[in-house]
């Protein structure tokens, strides 16, 4: 943890007076790659929202989340979020903010439309926590790389290409195995591995219909993934909540694989190095809020690359919530609107502040659940790309204990 600083740099740009209305962009239809984890944080962001006496504004075209039901908003539009409608509503209800973090890649993405077609500035709407500009430096990898650098974190050597011809070359240059990952999408959503040009041209074929950029990376396949959540509020502190470890090596995407809770495997200095980074990452990149950093770590030599960071709530944010006991879409709810930490209860000591970092004394597992037999021809091999549509969580004193437990209950 860290002192208070009192600094004014990254100060937010309004204070919690000027926010009376907020609008909030909900969870929308739920999809594989996608699940109930955005309607928890949702619904979390906009209980806080309600303690703070704003009114509260929810666009989600789905209607079976616990955010549409009665008494959770106070005014609620089941239209797609997309720009389109999402302009429509800002003209009708004049919010003073708005909440981009608490709707998945969905949201995200189109938050950061509005932002770029100069929507939300035209109607002087603000967005509340994490800045627009910090959302699109871990979105577009091109961005996300450059930045870190300025810091010199390890990032995997990767270059950014927008046509079939770059990605060829890059690849070429980078020499394989490489993998294949899209900006802007959800779930692995049209990324995977390629051995061979005829690989390749293949997955990006595919992968450019759902993103206009292509992150080809070095392939590090083996290497442990391991995520750390960490809350940073606008004076600069900065806690991780949780941190969580693949079962699965890297090139299995998180949604498909077996996660523990906290990390089982990695050695002390291996755990405060990663920790570190993490704190000294989100805060270079100006979060406020929540945010979940991901990384590969070669065990042998302690070698790390940061894989990505994801500047919202996502579904490792919903299991270190619920693993921990800490509030994290309550709290980024909260950061969001200017408070600090500090100024925040610990919700379950209801004295102490929310200014801590959680020790568990015991094993949270979490394993995703599929059901390929609804959908022919795919492919029952797990990869870089989400094919489950759900999971359990089982708690145990030991890791053994809380696998069982989960297994039994797939």
């Amino acid at each position: 943890m860290t002192t208070i600083d009192t600094s004014t740099e990254n100060r937010l740009p309004y204070s919690r007076s000027d926010i009376k209305k907020v609008l909030l962009l909900g969870s929308g239809a739920l999809k594989i790659g996608e699940a109930g984890e955005f309607d928890y944080s949702g619904s979390q962001a906009l209980k806080a929202l309600k303690e703070e006496g704003v009114e509260t504004i929810l666009i989600n075209p789905n209607i079976a989340t616990v955010q549409t039901s009665e008494g959770v908003a106070d005014k609620i539009y089941f239209l797609p979020i997309t720009p389109f409608f999402v302009e429509k509503v800002i003209k009708k209800e004049n919010p003073d903010g708005i909440l981009l973090a608490f709707g998945g890649q969905t949201a995200l993405n189109c938050g950061v439309k509005l932002f770029e077609a100069g929507i939300l500035e035209k109607h002087n709407v603000q967005v509340l926590g994490t800045p627009v500009e910090t959302i699109m430096e871990t979105e577009d990898r091109d961005l996300f790389v450059k930045k870190l650098d300025e810091i010199d974190v390890k990032t995997i050597e990767s270059i950014a290409t927008t046509s079939m011809s770059d990605s060829l070359e890059a690849a070429e240059k980078l020499g394989y195995p490489i993998i294949v990952r899209a900006a802007y999408s959800l779930g692995g959503l049209g990324s995977g591995f390629c051995n061979n040009p005829e690989e390749l041209k293949q997955l990006a074929e595919k992968a450019f219909s759902y993103s206009d950029q292509l992150l080809i990376e070095k392939s590090l396949k083996g290497w442990k993934e391991i995520e750390y959540e960490v809350v940073r509020d606008q004076y600069d502190n900065c806690i991780t909540v949780c941190n969580m470890e693949n079962f699965d090596p890297l090139g299995i995407h998180t949604g498909e694989s077996i996660v523990v809770a906290p990390s089982q495997t990695l050695s002390n200095s291996e755990y405060n190095k990663l920790r570190s980074l993490a704190i000294q990452i989100v805060r270079h990149l100006g979060i406020v809020g929540e945010c979940n950093v991901q990384y590969a770590l070669d065990t042998d030599s302690e070698d790390y690359r940061v894989i990505e960071v994801n500047a919202r709530l996502s579904r490792s944010s919903a299991l270190a919530s619920k693993a921990t006991g800490y509030p994290l879409a309550f709290v980024a709810a909260k950061l969001g609107l200017g408070y600090g930490l500090f100024d925040l209860k610990n919700s379950i000591t209801k004295s102490t502040t929310a200014f801590f970092e959680p020790s568990l004394d015991y094993v949270v597992v979490k394993i995703p659940r599929w059901d390929l037999g609804k959908f022919s021809g795919v492919t029952k091999e797990i990869g870089s790309s989400m094919k489950s549509v759900g999971e359990i969580m089982a708690i145990g004193r030991t890791f053994e204990e809380a696998i069982q437990k989960g297994l039994r209950m797939i």
